[in-house]
């Protein structure tokens, strides 16, 4: 609260100083002593290069190079400037790709998620790894099984006697195999037995353990401790995280673009957040669109997980086609909307600016298009612009811009 105190103590103070003139006095019109006058016309003999004589009234024009700036100037010092992180950069023409403004969700790509399943049936004692958001490898033990008071006995206990008994009678078939005794068709029956009940048999007496599918981050676990799961239940999820799936929904009457779609930046919906395919090494999915979603037909590119996207995360997509050269496009940071129109604001000098009206064309997500109201070579706000709209809504008027002596 004291940070935003005082920055905006600190704009209102900026209002105070006028374009162009190192005059900070404020001047009362009305009734204004000898010597206030005096110092008033003397600074301002200096600024526009008048001679008067002392304490001789006058009426002067300003000099041609303000004369833009009798309306709508806003000031602003450098100083403050920098301070609040307003930042300015020449108008200039560039490579410009038409868009189109589409919908679109994240998803996990289905080869980078995998289940850890319980082996047997019986209660479940999850393992304090078991959390989301929890870092695990391969083998890592997720949960047990308890099958020791499960009504109908442990399986897996029964598979641990079938599975010593049939160890023990191949045990005993094989030397008399060998002497010639036990027929070659009775061992590989005993033997068979044998490898069945080793491959029912999970590994424990009582029970069994869950454990990750592959190295990678639990995304969820969906059981709770000491609840009871059949064989083959979902415990656990866990996702490797390095790549992420963007689903970008296409309108049935733009099914002939998608064979152009080649880049595309998108934002997450409700936020600020813009990234790039490129940024994220994208790289489309499929060239073909094969299947219909109500009524889109989507398009898939991969990403990488940068940490900051999140599967089921809404996104606005801009998704890139021809390009144009010789366009002017300023960033969306540096448009303001008011009451539906358009506009930016033009650096006049070192503390002067105005609010200037322009019509928009397409944008990428990052910049848009200038139809009109900007000149090549012109200096506009691109950081900071909503500090410049703040002094401008104080309605402070310059001194020396719009007041005669």
């Amino acid at each position: 609260m004291k940070k935003i105190y005082y920055s905006v103590v600190s704009l209102i103070l900026v209002l105070g100083t006028s374009c162009g003139s190192k005059n900070d006095s404020v001047h009362d019109h009305h009734g204004h002593s000898h010597e206030t006058e005096h110092a008033h016309e003397h600074v301002h003999a200096h600024e526009h290069g008048h001679n008067h004589e002392h304490g001789e009234k006058h009426d002067h024009d300003h000099g041609h190079e303000h004369e833009e700036h009798e309306d709508g100037v806003i000031t602003m010092t450098p100083e403050d400037a920098k301070f609040f992180g307003v930042t300015t950069s020449p108008v200039e023409v560039s490579e410009f790709n038409e868009v189109m403004s589409l919908n679109g969700d994240i998803e996990q790509r289905p080869d980078d998620v995998a289940n850890a399943v319980a082996l047997s049936a019986g209660i479940v004692r999850l393992s304090t790894r078991a959390v989301p958001g929890n870092q695990v490898s391969k083998g890592t033990v997720i949960a047990a099984i308890d099958a020791k008071n499960v009504a109908g006995g442990d399986a897996n206990a029964s598979a641990y006697e079938a599975m010593v008994a049939a160890k023990k009678e191949l045990d005993r078939l094989t030397p008399l195999h060998a002497d010639g005794i036990v027929s070659t068709r009775d061992y590989n029956a005993a033997e068979a037995t044998y490898r069945q009940a080793l491959a029912a048999y999970s590994g424990s007496k009582s029970g069994s353990n869950v454990t990750s599918p592959l190295t990678g981050t639990i995304s969820s676990v969906e059981v709770q401790d000491g609840s009871f799961v059949e064989s083959g239940s979902v415990i656990a999820t866990v996702s490797r995280n390095e790549k992420l799936m963007l689903k970008v929904n296409v309108p049935v009457k733009a099914v002939k673009k998608i064979k152009d779609f080649a880049d595309a930046n998108f934002r997450i919906t409700g936020t600020d957040l813009i990234y790039s395919l490129a940024e994220l090494n994208g790289a489309r999915v499929s060239g073909t669109a094969t299947t219909m979603s109500g009524a889109y037909i989507p398009a898939y590119f991969s990403i990488d997980n940068n940490g900051e996207i999140v599967p089921g995360m809404s996104v606005d997509v801009f998704v890139k086609l021809d390009s144009k050269n010789d366009v002017i496009t300023v960033p969306l940071a540096a448009v303001s909307e008011q009451q539906g129109a358009h506009f930016v604001y033009q650096q006049l000098d070192e503390d002067c600016y105005r609010k200037i009206p322009v019509k928009l064309g397409k944008s990428d997500g990052k910049r848009v298009e200038v139809i009109s109201g900007l000149n090549v070579g012109e200096t506009i706000v691109t950081d900071g612009m909503i500090f410049v709209k703040l002094a401008e809504s104080n309605g402070a008027v310059p001194e020396g811009h719009s007041h005669s002596h």
